[in-house]
């Protein structure tokens, strides 16, 4: 235990100009070192005028620290009249408030503001509207004189978390995962699934105040572990710190409590969705977890990308989920609906080397699923309530999604150019990233997710 904790907690540890270094050489790779006019987008850019995803930005003099893209400042860096809505094109942010305004549209009073939840409460005819209206501003001609001065280099603009999180429910949809889970902590099950698996998507309610954006540092957790040797609990930081590769889909339109949400209906209520990591304390978890389930093991820290991806620019990704092995009872059963699951390519990079990339396309519960599932017995949707799909994992040893899986809890360390790996040490940084197939052949590009470990803080039950 010892060892373990000496390799968690304290070696490899990057400096903050180690840290600063690297943010930068990210961004150089991702910024032109002299930006092409925002107009003139290269062809086949996962973030071309197809995609136009939203965040929310503000300009120098407000920066907070370094992020993964741009700057993403601490949520407490800029006042809300100094952030301002932003779609992403190519390596540019555009004003799209002040854009807005300049071209007389009256979608103003939606996009001139210091979040998304306005525009993610408008509804989906007004998602619709502002997407066709924002793809004519950047592709039309006569507009570029009125709005070229309202973009701004990525680089030099500081994001923000895109919206104000409402409720937090994270699920557990991957087959994959859940059997390899199933394998490492009951061996000797019949069967690795329990036995509801296949029943209904499984989740349990997350803590939105701790959803944070891309390029934010994660403090290490503590908390009361004990292994199964140890005679009595101990308290202390997290040795077995660990990521989920999700991704989170972000809800717009409410609902009424009493008045579950159909299938159907996913479209009318689900804006977009992103990139998420859920952070974990595998040796806190299972401590604590039985019998109500997880709490303080994933409750620290919950990433999302800045960019959020309107479901109809991911038209050309939607596929067929996996084959259905058990009856489904009929408000869960799509099996007559229009392909609900996403070919998504994520990628799970730890200090910058490629560990893992699950494809998000086999995951067994869709979106739409969960939302009715999640609705079912009356609950009622907000604006800003945030889900996860759970940790995407595929069928391969290098299609998974955790480091509980990839090091089969700790058995197999990972090999880094850095060093060994079995979970997360302080100063290590997990970068999350994907793309989806696009309209004629293009890729959809979807927004990191970027967080560094910093060491645990000291607890005064520890003095």
């Amino acid at each position: 235990m010892e060892v373990c904790q000496d390799r968690c907690l304290g070696r490899n540890v990057w400096p903050d100009n180690v840290w600063r270094d690297h943010i930068e050489r990210t961004v150089r790779t991702r910024v032109r070192q002299h930006p092409m006019p925002p107009f003139d987008v290269p062809e086949g850019d996962p973030f071309g005028p197809h995609n136009l995803p939203y965040g929310v930005f503000s300009l120098p003099g407000t920066e907070g620290s370094a992020g993964a893209e741009g700057s993403a400042g601490a949520e407490g860096s800029a006042g809300a009249a100094d952030r301002r809505v932003g779609v992403r094109l190519g390596d540019h942010v555009l004003d799209a408030g002040a854009a807005a305004a300049a071209l007389g549209s009256p979608y103003v009073s939606l996009l001139a503001r210091p979040s998304l939840n306005p525009l993610l409460a408008a509804g989906r005819t007004a998602w619709s509207d502002v997407r066709r209206a924002l793809t004519a501003w950047v592709t039309v001609p006569s507009h570029r004189e009125t709005i070229e001065s309202l973009f701004h280099p990525l680089s030099e603009v500081t994001l923000h978390l895109p919206f104000e999180v409402a409720d937090y429910v994270d699920f557990y949809a991957s087959e994959n995962h859940a059997r390899n889970v199933g394998r490492i902590f009951r061996p000797d099950a019949e069967d690795s699934l329990t036995p509801n698996w296949k029943h209904l998507p499984i989740g349990y309610h997350g803590r939105s105040g701790t959803v944070v954006v891309s390029g934010t540092d994660v403090v290490r957790p503590s908390g009361q572990r004990k292994a199964p040797s140890d005679p009595a609990p101990v308290f202390g930081p997290s040795v077995r710190l660990d990521i989920e590769a999700e991704v989170g889909f972000v809800v717009g339109t409410p609902s009424r409590q009493g008045s579950p949400v159909a299938l159907g209906d996913f479209r009318e209520h689900v804006f977009g969705l992103c990139l998420l990591n859920d952070w974990s304390a595998r040796d806190v978890q299972a401590w604590e977890y039985v019998p109500l389930g997880p709490f303080l093991g994933k409750s620290f820290a919950t990433s999302v990308s800045a960019w959020i991806t309107p479901l109809d620019a991911l038209e050309p990704a939607r596929v067929a989920p996996p084959e259905r092995t058990h009856p489904l009872l009929p408000y869960l059963d799509d099996s007559d609906d229009e392909p609900g699951g996403y070919d998504l390519r994520i990628s799970v990079s730890v200090n910058g080397h490629v560990v893992s990339e699950p494809p998000f396309s086999s995951m067994y519960w869709t979106a739409a699923q969960q939302l009715a599932h999640m609705t079912v017995n009356g609950a009622s949707l907000r604006t800003g309530d945030l889900y996860g799909s759970g940790t995407v994992s595929g069928p391969s040893e290098r299609e998974r999604g955790s480091l509980l899986e990839l090091t089969w809890n700790g058995r197999d360390p990972l090999e880094l150019p850095d060093g060994k790996r079995t979970f997360l040490e302080d100063g290590d940084v997990v970068t999350l990233s994907a793309w989806a197939p696009g309209p004629d052949g293009t890729r959809v590009g979807l927004g990191d997710v970027t967080g560094r470990v910093v060491p645990s803080q000291a607890h005064p039950a520890s003095h």
